[in-house]
């Protein structure tokens, strides 16, 4: 496509950035934004200019690299060996990289919905509110370690299989590039990533879903990487296919939005299945495999509720933006006296309906970016039963206050939206309690199944405990960037563009997932880096692999 029509997509990409950092960061300092003719204008106005600016330099830097073939030339003698050798170092040397952080915190980090969990094993009383695989699978090794003489070794195991899983996944990555050609240099600098990068040094022996799940779906996303880019092989079944299908049921079981993800992603695959003219038998297959992972995973998640007696978890957890817009819209107009602003113009009728779904008065505990303070007070029942009810409410105020449900959305979703967001590194701080900073490291004590912190290097572990908790990421240039969470819509996005200004429309499919994966973070509590850690973990292998075949197909013609 033409560099105007690239320059053009970018400059957009640019003042949609530059809007969004504009508000957070107003939202940031005033605390609210009244969106009238004023700021509007304002805003469209810095957002035109800035944005036309910064989405111009990002496509001239775009087009210039591409001209000079930079990353080509830097690497154009660099040999590597072959996809087994470089699995076996790069997973090797990522666990001696990652070996020193699980002494110190031996048996690993129990911070997050850890000790909810441990609940459910202690007393075998089982909900779908955290993953149910996740939970057993956490119950049979700290279980086998009882047997054996102690819940900590217990924990201890699974963390270590943990880490086996996740550097597994990232090795397996790295071989696959390299198997399809990769720049040498991608590879080196995903290995220094996976070997050194705090959020997988942290997640790696953090004893949380996410983890798992994050390392299935980076499985699942190189295995349709290679079915989308061996069109030769279209219609045949092979290990990827098996693999694809593997490891999108373990996604489903491992992380209660990942199933929202893929479906969501296999609606992108709808439209190539039935209108395609290109490659259609190829996308028939994916789609149809997409659905039976799903299928597969929804049967297996019915199975083990059946065997485990499990019950359903509270959805209140789906209700988050609506309990944020709700309560917000409460503390500045329904008369609460929580802050000055308030004008007291909700009718009564609609303050009853929301004191019936927020329970206690809890909207006066509403903090802007995270939604448990008032989420933990609501009743579901409401939405529930009596939908028709909840909606009219719902949908009057946000015709009346739409600058407030904008608002409530903006904060919450901060992180998401802007580098230049510090909220998300401070969410979960609370009464001067350490462990709680954007990496959670703080150690809950069990006081069941005979867990304890035994580290094996304290001087290590106070060192990490620092870092963490002090929030030192934010404070090392480079490093901000790639840690916080802002960072990877917009690269996302930028990517996404060059691959459709190259025509390489199928290569866009996976991002599907991300956008998928994306849209239930939108509408979640808040932001916290596990929550980000798969689209962390994903992208760079998804952006090596498709600019590569935008540059080998350059070579060829």
């Amino acid at each position: 496509m033409k560099k105007k029509f690239g320059y053009m997509l970018y400059i957009i990409i640019g003042i949609f950035f530059v809007l969004f950092c504009m508000a957070e960061y107003e939202l940031a300092a005033e605390g609210n934004i009244i969106w009238d003719g004023k700021w509007i204008g304002k805003l469209l106005a810095g957002s035109l200019i800035t944005g036309t600016a910064l989405g111009s330099l990002v496509a001239f830097i775009l087009y210039w690299l591409e001209g000079k073939q930079v990353l080509k030339s830097v690497s154009q003698n660099w040999k590597l060996p072959g996809p087994k050798i470089v699995f076996g170092v790069s997973w090797l040397c990522t666990m001696l990289c990652w070996l020193p952080g699980y002494l110190a915190f031996y048996p690993g980090i129990i911070a997050y919905d850890f000790l909810i969990q441990l609940g459910q094993m202690v007393e075998q009383a089982y909900n779908a509110h955290h993953p149910l695989a996740h939970t057993l699978l956490m119950e049979g090794c700290i279980r086998l370690g009882n047997l054996l003489g102690s819940g900590t070794a217990g924990l201890a195991f699974y963390v270590w299989v943990q880490m086996g899983i996740l550097s597994a996944a990232l090795a397996g990555g790295i071989a696959l590039l390299r198997k399809w050609e990769v720049n040498a240099f991608w590879l080196i600098c995903l290995q220094l990533c996976a070997a050194f990068m705090p959020s997988h040094v942290y997640m790696s022996i953090s004893a949380t879903k996410d983890t798992l799940f994050t390392a299935f779906m980076l499985l699942m996303v190189l295995m349709l990487c290679s079915l989308i880019g061996d069109r030769a092989k279209a219609v045949r079944l092979g290990w990827c296919d098996a693999g694809y299908i593997l490891f999108a049921v373990l996604a489903v079981l491992f992380r209660n939005n990942g199933i929202y993800a893929i479906m969501i992603m296999a609606i992108f695959f709808l439209p190539a299945a039935v209108f395609g003219r290109l490659a259609r038998k190829l996308w028939v297959k994916i789609l149809a495999e997409t659905i039976v992972g799903l299928v597969a995973g929804s049967m297996m998640l019915t199975a083990l509720f059946h065997v485990t007696g499990a019950v359903q978890g509270d959805k209140r957890e789906m209700f988050s933006m609506p309990i944020q817009q709700l309560a917000r819209t409460m503390v500045y107009h329904g008369g609460v006296g929580v802050v000055p602003e308030d004008d007291d113009t909700i009718e009564v009728e609609d303050k009853a309906l929301i004191n019936e779904f927020i329970l206690y008065e809890a909207y006066k505990n509403y903090r802007p970016d995270i939604s448990d303070p008032v989420k933990g007070n609501t009743n579901t029942y409401v939405f529930v039963y009596r939908m028709k009810d909840f909606l009219k409410t719902y949908l009057t105020l946000f015709a009346d206050y739409p600058g407030d449900y904008v608002n409530a959305a903006l904060a919450v979703n901060a992180g998401y939206f802007s580098p230049f967001d510090q909220s998300h590194a401070y969410v979960n701080q609370y009464g001067g309690l350490e462990g709680l900073g954007y990496i959670q490291t703080r150690w809950q004590d069990p006081d069941a199944l005979d867990i304890e912190r035994d580290s094996k290097w304290p001087w290590l572990l106070g060192k990490m405990e620092h870092f963490a908790d002090q929030n030192v990421y934010l404070k090392i240039p480079l490093l901000r960037y790639l840690m916080v969470p802002g960072t990877y819509l917009w690269l996302s996005l930028v990517t996404a563009v060059w691959l459709f200004l190259h025509k390489r429309y199928r290569l866009l499919f996976p991002f599907g997932l991300i956008m998928g994966y994306y849209a239930t973070l939108f509408l979640g509590p808040t932001v916290q880096m596990r929550y980000i850690y798969p689209v962390m973990t994903i992208l760079p292998y998804l952006a090596a692999w498709s600019l590569n075949i935008i540059y080998k197909d350059k070579e060829k013609a």
